[in-house]
């Protein structure tokens, strides 16, 4: 059975983890993690989740050693979760966005002596969506404008979305277009499109769980890729699937296409 930790436990997606890690009979809770300010240290993780005790409390510190961590928090957050999982060599899965070029370098450090899994999103649509966006760029070329839409709800902090810019790296690789110059976050006043530029606008609403729709048009038609998330669920089935194929593996960084086989 592997032992898991989760970093983030109080969080929207740290208590679907730890629900259904409950029901999966390959993983065992051993550790959830928070900030030392939450005001759920101590609290039993599983009733933190809705469900029955797990005999595991909500602390600041790693006391037990996981045979691997899932980190769904926020991003000041990440680094300390990453160097210590780097100087116990306890395989990662991130699933936090908006991290910082300082976060990622200290996950390429990491990845040399762990493995390290990072996605913008866990869900196996998602990162469907991110092969077809590419495939469709590429084939169409410039001729088609290229406009990447994503919804979140409001408590959400990063803008855009991880996943919206996985969808835009998605392009660029394929088409051989600059994610720096080629993307134009949002338009106000006098402000054209440009030829070939990538559009990105982010939305806020509600409680929305997430939407992400990559829109391809030229003059006389229009074609629409989506993917809409209807439950948190969707996500946390997909970060501790990775984290189960991830255990085993050797030092080094892996995404949600290695786990998916695309």
């Amino acid at each position: 059975m592997i032992q898991l930790a989760i970093n983030g436990a109080a969080g929207r997606m740290g208590r679907r983890l730890i629900a259904l890690a409950g029901g999966d009979s390959d993983l065992r809770l051993v550790a959830a993690l928070d900030h030392p300010g939450c005001g759920l240290i101590g609290h039993d993780a599983g009733r933190v989740a809705g469900e029955d005790e797990a005999g595991v409390a909500v602390s600041s510190t790693l006391d037990a050693k996981p045979d691997v961590v899932i980190d769904f928090s926020v991003q000041p957050a990440v680094l300390p979760v990453v160097k210590l999982c780097h100087e116990r060599t306890i395989p990662l899965v991130i699933g936090t966005t908006g991290l910082t070029a300082q976060d990622q370098q200290a996950i390429d450090d990491a990845a040399q002596t762990v493995p390290v899994l990072q996605a913008p999103n866990m869900s196996l649509g998602v990162n469907l969506l991110f092969a077809l966006a590419g495939q469709v760029a590429k084939q169409l070329g410039d001729d088609y404008d290229i406009e990447v839409i994503e919804a979140h709800h409001r408590f959400k902090q990063d803008a855009p979305s991880g996943t919206a810019m996985g969808l835009v790296e998605s392009i660029c690789d394929a088409t051989g277009k600059d994610i720096v110059n080629d993307v134009k976050h949002g338009r106000s006043g006098m402000d054209p499109r440009t030829p070939g530029e990538i559009g990105v606008h982010a939305l806020r609403l509600g409680d929305e769980v997430g939407r992400h729709s990559v829109c391809f048009a030229t003059l006389g038609e229009e074609i629409q890729l989506t993917h809409k998330a209807n439950t948190r669920d969707t996500f946390a089935s997909g970060a501790l699937r990775a984290a189960k194929w991830l255990v085993g593996k050797p030092a080094g960084r892996y995404t949600m296409k290695d786990v998916l086989g695309l």
